[in-house]
């Protein structure tokens, strides 16, 4: 039996989840998603790692459906709830699927694929009927689950994960952040992403903790969910605390002080899946006296790097590697460097991901020949702690034989009184390669853009300075929060 399904058995009386205004035990979960298991595995004894895809919201149900389909054998493909129908039907085409488990709310969403040939959309209440039968015993080694990068350049990837390697995600989590059974965490993430799957509701159900699901986010209710005392842990994406500042700044004196003092008495609280911005967590830290624990993952590895539970937590850094999982900066020519020298973050460890699905030479090329993963982020070691630096491809703009932080940039900009954001760019340039741009957001209709060359280059090197400045009203994003900037090259 996996291992975090003998856990919820050790807990069976204690409460696992909350969700819709229902509190349920870790063994309705495990009665549940047994019966979730039977039900796919329709008189067959074992799935034997068919992908099953599921449109459910972040709730107990989706839990039952994720843990069933693993109980039976398969291979859980999540799609997000609010992805278009051409995005989904892209995963499901990739994947190979051939089952849907979907929530009645989505049912009419995915109307258009009903007559397809050899897919088989189920209702979530006809994998919920009542149902019992052995269920196939799962080695570690089998896949378990299959998250789709966000895809910045080409179409998204499978990324397929083991349940040892899910195992080893948690477990390095539940050890560097010292996990308790008597922890209550908030889930506002996307459940189709490591963020919110792995570090908030794996390592609760993992440690024998609750977990409590709000299906969409709101200021309001989380700040109310603070207020009430039950809460010990908190992980968001720096978007959320920026409207949790918002919000905290539009009540009187009074009420921002039992907000204040609420929040204060947390243990942890957490930021990640996208870079946070130093102003924002200082802000968060006057509020609420948390320096906020910035970590570094991604899909194919789950978490890398965190900084310290216990202590020092630098700001604009994310600390050092994690328990089991070793990491190196290398060079183009994947020589490792110097520290204060930028290098591609390379990690080796348990937690790496299998493959990426049907890619043969796409995981191929990332890993490096002596089976290191090549991240394709840019990190240097400065005084003893790891500095993001950016995405190679993304983050970091080559221009006139410079290599430029656009993330540096971005937290220099937001410290001007007028900008409320940033997302800083490389546009292509015959003369320099890539010349440095800058999308601003601001509460004033209009900024003057040559005041801020001048303001910045009191801050930075000449050859940072934006060249280019457009004003926007909020920045493009995705659904974790992430400035998507191959969509914002369009607006210049």
């Amino acid at each position: 039996m996996i291992e975090l399904f003998q856990k919820a058995h050790l807990y069976k009386d204690r409460a696992a989840i909350v969700s819709n205004g229902n509190t349920y035990s870790y063994e309705d979960l495990v009665v549940k998603s047994s019966v979730v298991a039977t039900n796919l595995l329709n008189k067959a004894s074992d799935l034997k790692e068919a992908r099953i895809a599921f449109l459910v919201p972040p709730s107990f149900e989706y839990t039952a459906v994720q843990w069933g389909i693993w109980a039976a054998g398969g291979v859980a493909v999540p799609l997000c709830v609010q992805h278009p129908l051409p995005s989904m039907e892209y995963v499901i085409e990739d994947s190979g699927s051939k089952v849907i488990v979907v929530h009645k709310d989505y049912q009419d969403v995915l109307q258009p694929l009903e007559s397809r040939p050899g897919l088989s959309i189920i209702l979530l209440e006809g994998v919920f009927k009542k149902n019992s039968s052995p269920l196939p015993d799962i080695d570690l080694n089998r896949r378990a689950m299959m998250l789709y990068t966000s895809g910045t350049t080409n179409k998204p990837k499978g990324v397929v994960t083991t349940h040892g390697i899910i195992q080893s995600q948690i477990i390095t989590l539940v050890e560097a952040w010292e996990w308790q059974k008597d922890d209550y965490i908030l889930n506002i993430l996307p459940l189709h992403h490591v963020h919110g799957i792995i570090n908030v509701l794996s390592c609760a159900l993992w440690s024998g903790a609750c977990c409590e699901f709000h299906a969409k986010f709101e200021a309001k209710e989380v700040w109310g969910a603070i207020l009430s005392g039950r809460m010990t842990l908190f992980m968001a994406v720096p978007t959320i605390y920026y409207k949790l500042i918002n919000y905290w700044e539009s009540k009187n004196k009074k009420d921002q002080l039992l907000m204040s003092e609420a929040a204060s008495k947390l243990r942890l609280m957490v930021s990640g899946s996208a870079a946070l911005p130093v102003p924002v967590l200082e802000k968060w830290k006057s509020i609420t006296g948390h320096t906020l624990l910035e970590r570094y993952g991604m899909t194919e590895i789950g978490m890398g790097l965190s900084n310290s539970y216990r202590g020092e937590r630098r700001p604009g850094y994310v600390g050092l590697p994690l328990p089991g999982v070793a990491l190196r900066l290398v060079d183009k020519d994947n020589a490792p460097v110097d520290k204060d020298t930028p290098g591609e973050i390379q990690i080796k460890g348990p937690c790496v991901f299998k493959e990426y699905w049907q890619k043969e030479e796409a995981t191929k090329e990332a890993f490096a020949k002596d089976g290191w993963f090549r991240t394709g982020d840019v990190a240097m070691l400065h005084n003893g702690m790891y500095k993001i630096l950016g995405r190679d491809s993304v983050d970091i703009i080559k221009s006139g034989g410079y290599k430029i932080s656009a993330l540096e940039i971005e937290d220099v900009l937001r410290g001007h009184k007028d900008i409320e954001d940033s997302a800083v760019i490389g546009l292509e340039d015959e003369e320099w390669g890539e010349v440095v741009a800058a999308c601003l957001v601001s509460g004033q209709k209009a900024l003057d853009f040559e005041e801020i060359s001048k303001w910045l280059r009191a801050r930075l090197p000449a050859y940072k300075i934006p060249r280019k400045y457009i004003l926007q009203k909020k920045l493009p994003r995705n659904v974790l929060g992430k400035v998507t900037k191959n969509e914002l090259k369009s607006l210049f």
